[in-house]
């Protein structure tokens, strides 16, 4: 009779030994280094040294004290403030609009392929973005003047009085007329290099299914480039709330119209440099830099909605 035994139990397996433990690696940190050291120098320091201005004030019996969240509060009442918001929101609310409105315009005929010399009116409308927009709003502050500019030569060859663009009434829509002048071209380049990288099979589709081309606009090419259309927007929101040139370069050619406060950024101007307020205009532009930054925010959830 065979007796079965039972199978030997394995012998176990010798631990394997511990792993080598390695060195952390800092590599990924040297090619990083750069950028986070240029980001905290030209991002972050300024941001904070701002931050720490605005809790103090200079006082002529004192000197500099800590105040607090004061300067915020005196900003939050100060009327020459919120005037001014409320002109660069005017400003927003309509020349944002036209201008967006003349880019997609042209984007959209120069990617239709229908019109004679595209690479010409491309380059052409673009060329005004390439001037320094200094230099563009002295050209436009001549030509604006009814004295010596191409509005008083108007005016003395025909023998008209056209309105002054520089009066008080008219200001803000010459500055709004400069800007668009300045910023269309770069708008147009924005949406036409969107245009282009929409599929061409799209179209291809559209035209077996009879669609015309405002349909092939409406259902094809606007919601294909709507993150265009709101990332365009919202430079634009960002660029009214911070208007500082054309203002600042046009207010001694209508000093009775354009005032040391007339949009935030140059108020902020006027309170360090002309009045000295450093604390105050750095607390101003802490507060417009949140405002700003809360607007742009708002308006890219609500335009990258899906949906809208």
């Amino acid at each position: 009779m065979t007796t079965l035994q039972p199978p030997a139990a394995a012998e176990p397996r010798p631990a394997p030994p511990p792993a080598r433990r390695e060195g952390r690696s800092w590599t990924g940190w040297g090619f990083l280094g750069p950028f986070v050291a240029v980001f905290a120098l030209v991002f972050l320091a300024p941001i904070a040294y701002s931050v720490y201005l605005s809790l103090f004030r200079d006082q002529l019996i004192g000197g500099t004290t800590f105040v607090g969240l004061d300067n915020y509060g005196e900003a939050l009442k100060d009327d020459r403030f919120w005037a001014s918001l409320g002109r660069v929101s005017l400003f927003l609310a309509v020349q944002v609009p036209i201008m967006l409105g003349i880019a997609l315009l042209v984007a959209l005929a120069l990617d239709s392929g229908r019109l004679y010399g595209r690479d010409f009116f491309r380059i052409s409308i673009f060329l005004p973005y390439a001037v320094p927009a200094v230099v563009a709003t002295l050209m436009w502050g001549f030509m604006y003047g009814t004295r010596f500019g191409l509005v008083g030569d108007v005016n003395s060859a025909l023998g008209v009085s056209l309105p002054d663009p520089l009066s008080p009434d008219l200001v803000l829509a010459s500055i709004g007329n400069i800007v668009t002048w300045e910023f269309v071209g770069y708008n147009m380049l924005i949406f036409y290099s969107a245009l282009r990288v929409i599929p061409h099979s799209l179209y291809e589709a559209a035209q077996i299914d009879g669609a015309g081309q405002i349909r092939v606009i409406t259902a094809i090419k606007l919601p294909a480039i709507r993150g265009a259309l709101v990332i365009a927007t919202i430079f634009s929101i960002i660029g009214s709330f911070q208007l500082f040139n054309e203002p600042s370069i046009l207010q001694p050619l209508a000093p009775n119209a354009i005032t040391t406060d007339y949009t935030p950024n140059y108020y902020t101007y006027s309170l360090s440099f002309n009045g000295q307020q450093h604390n105050y205009s750095a607390t101003v532009a802490i507060v417009m830099g949140l405002i700003t930054m809360v607007i742009a925010y708002v308006v890219q959830l609500r335009g990258m909605r899906k949906g809208v």
